[in-house]
């Protein structure tokens, strides 16, 4: 009888032990790091609409569910972005994921020639040196890119047809100094040239964008480009300031974000960031499930959108000519 029992006592201690067994042998579930040059708060779910999330989602993963993100924000301090890069594989994390300045997708791939890198960048990866071309770009880096550089001449073209009086024009960029805002300017400058436009530089200090939109009424500035860069359009509440301003000053304002125009800026064109930014949580997916970077091209936009808020228009005395509503992809009214 105590031999029997025993051999019952054991029995169930090992099917108790089965379960533990089999959880221990389920691979752990994969981390992506989620590195940008904007704050801690700028998360995968509400950026870009949401749309790096779809991407994952589609392929088969869910936050939470079998996939875990680590996110590392600078606070717009480029200089700390190495470290929180070595910090993500130092957590040995299975992707990392950059957003937006192409200086965390630098300090990425400086920390680390193993782990894959998905890049969304506004900008041409190769100029930076991450990838070796965009068909094939070699190495553990691939990605989305938004291309707004390239787009730089159409957006002029296209304020100057709403408003063809204003001769100077200003741009709106960070004073950061950075070889990165230093090319944006050249390429606006080269741009307004052949038009005969003055371009005025207006440098945001420190955030002050109150300081710097009262110097660009004393230069008496007709129109503005507002540069797309991470510390203006990462901060929402640095968005809805840069639209109070330029409807308090009466500026017709082009913007390369359509958070823009969808809230009150005049007008806006670009790639449509969401879509890119859900290819770029596809590649994310593909990568967790085997495979390559080297392997997959880095995508670029097929389709850029033109929206124009005939409300903001109107409140700013504009009259839109029909041949620029023709064109226009949206039209808010």
């Amino acid at each position: 009888m105590m031999k029997r029992r025993g051999f019952i006592t054991l029995l169930g201690g090992a099917a108790a032990a089965w379960p533990l067994a089999a959880r221990a042998q389920q691979p752990a579930m994969p981390v992506i790091g989620y590195l940008s040059l904007a704050s801690n708060a700028l998360s995968p779910n509400g950026l870009y609409d949401g749309g790096f999330l779809q991407g994952l989602s589609q392929a088969g993963y869910v936050p939470g569910r079998n996939l875990a993100i680590e996110v590392r924000g600078a606070n717009f301090q480029s200089s700390i972005l190495p470290r929180l890069a070595a910090d993500l594989v130092a957590r040995k994390v299975a992707v990392i994921v950059t957003i937006g300045s192409p200086y965390a997708a630098v300090a990425a791939k400086a920390a680390t020639s193993t782990i894959p890198i998905v890049f969304m960048l506004n900008e041409d990866p190769m100029e930076y040196g991450l990838v070796a071309s965009f068909n094939r770009p070699g190495g553990n880096v691939t990605g989305v890119t938004f291309l707004t550089a390239e787009l730089v001449g159409k957006r002029l073209n296209l304020l100057l047809e709403l408003v063809p009086q204003a001769t100077a024009v200003g741009y709106l960029c960070p004073g950061s100094g950075s070889a990165y805002v230093e090319a944006r300017k050249g390429d606006i400058i080269a741009a307004a040239r052949p038009l005969g436009r003055e371009i005025i530089v207006l440098e945001v200090q420190r955030v002050d964008f109150e300081a710097t939109f009262a110097a660009a009424v004393e230069q008496r500035v007709g129109a503005l480009i507002v540069g797309n860069y991470t510390v203006f359009v990462a901060s929402l509440s640095n968005r809805n300031k840069i639209l109070e301003l330029a409807a308090r000053h009466k500026l017709p304002a082009m913007y390369e974000d359509r958070r823009y125009s969808g809230n009150g800026g005049l007008m806006s064109y670009g790639a449509r960031i969401t879509e890119q930014a859900r290819n770029a949580g596809l590649y994310t997916g593909r990568i967790l499930k085997g495979e390559k970077p080297a392997d997959l091209p880095v995508m670029q936009p097929i389709k850029f959108e033109l929206v124009i808020n005939l409300k903001s228009a109107k409140a700013l005395g504009l009259t839109v000519p029909p041949t620029l509503l023709a064109l226009a992809d949206e039209v808010i009214e």
